[in-house]
């Protein structure tokens, strides 16, 4: 069971903001857009680059992709919270309700994954070949017992 409003507020204090993403202190707004854009571009780019085609490492995708995570978090959190998720920034500033500067979290996210995608068309093509089509079907061979 929840607690009610007045009861957490007793409990805790005012700590509403807490989990909201927002600029850190002594950062500008358009400082911490330009940061949501190079992590999420540096996100996807590590999602297509492990897990597509010729570049999938398999189960390691993961640990890759982790590991980006948690070394952007410790470079960029002072900044800007390092969200690259506008859903993860949306319910904070739901419940508070305040909106202000969620627009750095859904646009920063947004462009950064369109650049990423962009470069990866750019530098490996539109993917369309057999292998991509079977990898984005969950078909791929286990290419450790040599199956195709």
């Amino acid at each position: 069971m929840p607690l009610s409003p007045a009861c957490s507020c007793a409990l805790f204090g005012k700590v509403g903001g807490l989990g909201a993403t927002e600029p850190g202190p002594g950062y500008s707004a358009a400082a911490a857009f330009v940061i949501e854009i190079v992590l999420t571009f540096g996100l996807v780019s590590v999602i297509l680059g492990t897990a597509s085609g010729a570049q999938n490492v398999g189960p390691l995708s993961a640990v890759g992709v982790g590991a980006y995570i948690v070394l952007a978090g410790l470079w960029a959190s002072p900044v800007s919270g390092a969200s690259m998720n506008p859903a993860r920034s949306f319910g904070p500033d739901a419940v508070l309700p305040d909106f202000g500067t969620y627009w750095i979290y859904a646009l920063g996210p947004m462009i950064g994954a369109l650049l990423a995608v962009g470069a990866a068309w750019i530098l490996r093509g539109s993917g369309r070949d057999r292998t991509s089509s079977r990898a984005a079907q969950g078909d791929l061979p286990d290419v450790r017992r040599g199956s195709h």
